[in-house]
C-alpha cells in the first residue's frame, strides 16, 4: 500500500473495474446456435457456458483449476449471546477441514476442486461491533490484501465460503447499513437461535447501526465498522479476482454480504460472480434481489463451509465441457 489512506487504493481499484470479453461471450451464444439442438434447450447451462467465456476470454470456455476458498472469522459481538454455538466452535470447523472430515473436503473431492481454509485470527475476535469499529481501517485493508491472495497460485474458476460463529448476525448488520431497515428485517436463525435469540441479535444489530450512526455510508467504512474479518478477506478475493478476470462463485449470507459492500461502492462489481445456492435465512434471498444475484441451486443448505459453491462449481464444469464437446461436434 502506497497510498496515504490504507482504503485508498481499494477505491483505485473499484474505479477502473475490466470489463467483460463480450467478444467471447457472443461467439459462444453462437456455438450454441450452431450445435444440433433446439434453440437455447439447455437453459441456464447456456448462460453459465457464456459468463465463463465472457470472464475467461475462451469460448468455448474450460475449467480446469478451479479452487475452493474458506475464510473464518470470530466476532467480539458474540458476547451478547447472539449464537447457540460457542466461539469456539470457528477453531473446531477449521480443525476438521484440516483433518478432511468437514462436508466441504467430500464435496471438493467428488467435484474436484483444490481447497483453501484461511484461518483469519480465531484468537483474536474482532471488536463489538456496538460499541466500537470492527476492525481500524489498516487492519481492514490489511485483511482484504490477504484475501486478494486467494488467488495466488493461479485459478480459472474461484469458490468463496465462510465459517465463523455469529457472522449472521455480522452480515444482518451489514445487509441493514447497506439497503437500509433495522434489525428485525435481516437477521434469522442462523445457526439455530430461538425466538429470543433472534431478538437480541435484532437488537445489536440496531445497537450497532445507532453507534456507528453516520459513518455507515461509505460502503468500506461499513465494512471495517460493523464487518469482520472473514467478510473483509472474501471481498479482497471477489476484487482481485476481477482484476484478474477469474470468475466467482459466491455461496452463504456472509460472502453475500462481503460482495454487497462492493457493489454499493461500484454497481458493476459483480458483474464476474454468480450466486451458487440461498441458505434458508430470508434475509439471503432479499438481498440477493438487491443484487441482482439469481442462484444455481436452491437445496435449503445453511451448514457454511462454502458447501453451496463447491456443488455449484460441478454444475459450472459441467457447462464447460457441455459447451466444448458440442462445439467441437458441431465443427465436426
Amino acid at each position: 500500500m502506497t497510498s496515504a489512506l490504507p482504503f485508498d487504493d481499494f477505491r483505485n481499484l473499484l474505479a477502473n473495474l475490466p470489463a467483460a470479453d463480450t467478444t467471447a461471450k457472443a461467439r459462444m451464444r453462437t456455438l450454441f446456435a450452431k450445435a444440433d439442438k433446439s434453440s437455447n434447450s439447455l437453459g441456464r447451462i447456456e448462460d453459465i457456458a457464456a459468463w465463463l467465456a465472457a470472464w475467461s476470454g475462451r469460448a468455448p470456455p474450460a475449467v480446469t483449476r478451479p479452487l475452493m476458498a474458506v475464510f473464518a472469522g470470530n466476532h467480539g459481538v458474540v458476547r451478547h449471546g447472539i449464537s447457540p454455538r460457542p466461539v469456539a466452535a470457528t477453531v473446531n470447523a477449521v480443525e476438521l477441514c484440516a483433518a478432511g472430515g468437514a462436508a466441504i473436503n467430500q464435496i471438493c473431492i467428488a467435484n474436484d476442486l483444490g481447497l483453501k481454509v484461511f484461518d483469519l485470527a480465531l484468537h483474536i475476535p474482532t471488536a463489538d461491533i456496538t460499541e466500537d469499529a470492527a476492525l481500524d481501517e489498516r487492519g481492514c485493508a490489511a485483511t482484504m490484501a490477504f484475501g486478494m491472495e486467494a488467488i495466488a497460485g493461479g485459478t480459472d474458476l474461484l469458490c468463496l465460503g465462510d465459517l465463523g460463529v455469529g457472522n449472521s448476525t455480522v452480515a444482518a448488520a451489514l445487509f441493514a447499513a447497506l439497503f437500509g431497515g433495522r434489525g428485525v428485517d435481516w437477521v434469522g436463525q442462523g445457526s439455530g437461535a430461538d425466538a429470543a435469540m433472534q431478538l437480541r441479535k435484532a437488537a445489536v444489530v440496531d445497537a450497532a447501526l445507532a453507534f456507528h450512526g453516520g459513518h455507515l455510508g461509505d460502503p468500506l467504512e461499513a465494512l471495517r465498522r460493523v464487518g469482520g474479518r472473514e467478510f473483509a478477506a472474501i471481498a479482497g478475493a471477489i476484487l482481485a479476482a476481477r482484476m484478474q478476470k477469474i470468475p466467482v462463485l459466491l455461496d452463504g449470507l456472509a460472502a453475500t454480504a462481503a460482495a454487497a459492500v462492493l457493489h454499493a461502492a461500484n454497481p458493476a462489481a459483480l458483474e464476474h460472480c454468480l450466486l451458487a445456492s440461498l441458505s434458508p435465512e430470508p434475509a439471503h434471498a432479499r438481498a440477493a434481489e438487491r443484487l441482482g444475484l439469481r442462484p444455481l441451486l436452491d437445496l435449503g443448505i445453511g451448514h457454511g463451509e462454502g458447501v453451496g459453491a463447491a456443488l455449484a462449481a460441478g454444475l459450472v464444469k459441467a457447462a464447460a465441457l457441455t459447451s466444448s464437446g458440442m462445439a467441437a461436434a458441431a465443427r465436426g
